[in-house]
């Protein structure tokens, strides 16, 4: 079962075992969330998945379990906290996602009162804080405890944690004998970056977001960690009274900001759903620049008969409700653009925002694609956000999704400032200051410096030393650009790697000297390096960093080649051909756009031929250059990615300065006896005999060409449990299926 397949048409049995796998999920979810401050999925796939566990129980009313969701407030408590039985339960609220649903929520007040649409109804409106929910109870005012929500019945006593906020009294003056206050403990934007930035510095795990922080330092069974914690308190509601507090929520609000407790500034009292709206855009709008996070805006009838009448539910009042925030969206400033160049040159637009947190993570950068994008164009000229460019100084709406990059979705016309200026996407190298040039049908803007652009050489070092390239143990990012910058043992190009080891123990000393670094670690990185002066080919070339040459590819050219002198001497080979190649592209892209539409592919095709026969290229550099583009895997796009870099002077010199240092080794031969060689084959679903990398070097051993996605080409899918479409669009294709144990079966492995 999934959650693609909708509630209405669920057959009972399949509603069972759905409603016991939202369980499941939910019920971990609320431990990790609520108990150990970690979770483990975003809040708006949670509010989705509740929804929907809700709406089978409603149409399967007889198959809702004993451990529903529907009726969980919190986690229960963690084990190592003194437990305390809340003498009012601690209710979670209600949601509402849309402007309908809070019409929808004052109709269905309405009704229950047996209020006519005209009858006055007043409702206050407050910023929903997110943070953790805590309850303090004093009695004589004096703070005798403090507890976390836990279940809603029992929570964790973090009586001496809390009396080290600043924002908690511990004592009160003409308060009820019996008063217990509840709100929110949060932490703001420019305190949760500093903690941040000390937990960093002192190697110890950051937070994704300050709610996170604020319950993890809530909740430390040492009150000296809280203490060194900033942790701020909101006051927004009450458990158990000795006596009222006011007539109404707003009145008691105002009485606890008079006890002393720091109460939400935005929050107002609304007449009905047009003024509620109406400040939930107002408290939107500003949600950026609050300096501490929520997630939403609460609304709760004023009136506190009319809450003691609506009661409550099983575990929500009637008389509140939570109007949630799209979970993926939030508005927010675009302070400056700035310009990051990566290790193929190309000039990306990076948004540095004012923080806002957005799907469960703290914002402060976004792309921004390309020039087209912020000048409001597709690459093909037409417009996007209609036609609205992005200017420094914006209002900016700001969407992330999963694990997708946070990106500058939208513009706030009315609120850009008089003096913001069309961006001038620069022509320049920011770094070094060569040249940014834009390829005709290329969308990217790319730095000509090459080597010399310190920008690029950092990115292609870190490329270099990653997994899947040469995998130096010790040798990551951090520690290239630290060796980039420095005088002593500076790493400016692949080759310097190899030359840090040194017999007479200088470059040891030198290392095992710095910060971060002694002997033993200085011995190891040498040694680690010293393993990789053999490498294979193929993690050679991909090291390399060569525009379009990603890992597949490097495979496909150590095969086909086997060494690195015969791969260099084809490429300085083909080299005429390649820029003849070149020359006839632009011919017949210049000839594209006047060419009729009918006989259009045969005038370009006679472009092309015109443009190679101006070119005097060698018979020898033809053949070497047809026999490079007609490889498996390669073409004439990688080819003359490749042939740019061999044929770039400082290029070539690093890397046969590179080579000095380094034995290649070839590839392994293919079978080209095997039942599967020459074919095409897909892994999909779960492998249980061997793991997918296994799969992929074994079937390659045998001559085959693996690859991710099923098309005509594909011979064989070999599909697991779990295979999903790939497997349906082999079926759909007439491709051979196999499970794994008839893959084995096939390549004599079973």
């Amino acid at each position: 079962m999934n959650d693609g397949v909708t509630v209405d048409t669920l057959t009972e049995a399949e509603a069972r075992a759905e409603l016991a796998r939202l369980a499941a999920i939910l019920n971990r979810a609320n431990t990790a969330y609520h108990q150990d401050d970690a979770p483990e999925i975003a809040d708006a796939e949670y509010d989705a998945l509740k929804i929907r566990n809700a709406d089978i129980e409603a149409r399967f009313p007889g198959l809702k379990r004993d451990d529903s969701p529907s009726d969980q407030v919190g986690a229960a408590p963690a084990e190592g906290f003194a437990k305390i039985a809340h003498s009012v339960r601690m209710m979670s609220l209600a949601n509402a996602f849309a402007d309908d649903d809070i019409a929808d929520f004052d109709t269905s007040i309405r009704k229950y009162l047996g209020l006519g649409a005209e009858a006055p109804l007043a409702y206050t409106a407050e910023p929903k804080i997110d943070g953790l929910s805590l309850s303090l109870r004093y009695e004589r005012g004096k703070l005798v405890q403090a507890a976390t929500r836990g279940d809603g019945e029992v929570g964790e006593n973090v009586t001496a944690n809390a009396r080290t906020i600043d924002d908690i009294p511990v004592a009160l003056t003409d308060a009820p004998e019996v008063l217990e206050v509840r709100g929110e403990v949060y932490m703001s934007h420019e305190d949760f970056a500093a903690l941040n930035a000390r937990q960093a510095e002192a190697g110890q795990k950051t937070f994704a977001n300050p709610r996170n922080a604020a319950a993890g330092s809530l909740r430390q069974l040492d009150a000296a960690i809280t203490r060194a914690r900033p942790l701020r308190f909101f006051a927004y509601a009450w458990g158990e009274l000795s006596a009222p507090l006011a007539d109404t929520q707003s009145g008691a609000i105002d009485r606890l900001q008079a006890l002393g407790f720091s109460t939400n500034p935005l929050t107002r009292r609304c007449d009905g759903p047009a003024e509620m709206l109406a400040h939930y855009r107002a408290i939107e709008e500003q949600r950026a620049t609050l300096g501490y996070d929520i997630d939403g805006v609460v609304y709760k009838v004023d009136d506190l008969a009319l809450q003691s009448r609506l009661g409550f539910r099983s575990t929500t009042p009637r008389w509140a409700i939570a109007h949630k925030f799209p979970a993926e969206l939030a508005w927010t400033w675009l302070e400056a653009i700035d310009i990051q160049v990566g290790r193929t040159g190309a000039l990306s637009p990076v948004a540095r925002l004012t923080p806002v947190t957005v799907g469960g993570v703290v914002v402060s950068n976004a792309t921004l694609h390309n020039e087209d994008y912020i000048a409001g164009r597709d690459a093909s000229g037409n417009e996007i956000r209609g036609g609205k460019d992005i200017r420094a100084g914006d209002w900016v709406q700001v969407y992330r999704a999963g694990d997708v990059i946070p990106k500058v979705a939208d513009v706030d016309l009315s609120r850009r400032l008089a003096e913001a200026v069309p961006y001038v996407f620069p022509e320049c190298c920011p770094i070094c200051g060569s040249p940014a040039v834009r390829e005709e049908g290329d969308a990217i803007r790319r730095c000509t410096g090459g080597l010399i652009c310190a920008a690029q050489a950092v990115e292609k070092l870190k490329h270099f030393v990653s997994r899947q390239a040469f995998d130096i143990e010790g040798l990551g990012a951090r520690q290239v650009e630290a060796f980039y910058g420095d005088d002593q043992l500076p790493v400016k190009e692949p080759a310097d790697i190899f030359t840090l080891q040194s017999r007479d123990k200088a470059n040891l000393t030198k290392l095992a000297n710095r910060d971060g670094w002694g002997e033993t670690s200085a011995k190891n990185l040498f040694q680690a390096i010293e393993e990789k002066r053999e490498i294979p080919l193929a993690r050679l070339i991909f090291g390399l960093g060569i525009r379009h040459v990603g890992e597949v590819a490097a495979q496909d050219l150590a095969r086909h080649f086997l060494t690195w002198e015969s791969m260099a001497q084809a490429l300085d080979i083909a080299r005429p051909a390649a820029l003849a190649h070149r020359a006839a592209d632009k011919a017949a892209e210049a000839e594209r756009a006047t060419a009729a539409a009918e006989g259009r592919r045969a005038k370009l095709a006679e472009a092309r031929s015109r443009a190679e026969a101006d070119c005097d290229v060698p018979t020898e550099a033809t053949e070497v250059w047809a026999d490079l583009i007609g490889a498996d895997g390669i073409g004439p796009t990688m080819a003359l990615s490749l042939s740019d870099a061999f044929a770039n002077p400082d290029e070539r010199a690093a890397m046969d300065r590179l080579l000095d240092h380094l034995t290649p080794i070839a590839p392994e031969t293919r079978d080209a006896g095997s039942p599967v060689a020459g074919k095409t084959v897909v892994f999909t679903g779960t492998l249980e005999k061997m793991t997918r990398a296994e799969a992929k070097a074994r079937a390659e051993a045998l001559g085959a060409k693996v690859t991710g996605s099923v098309s005509a080409k594909t011979d064989i899918l070999v599909a697991g449990p779990g295979a999903g479409s790939k497997a349906k669009k082999a079926a759909d294709l007439g491709i051979q299926t196999l499970d794994e144990d008839g893959w084995l079966a096939l390549i004599g492995a079973s």
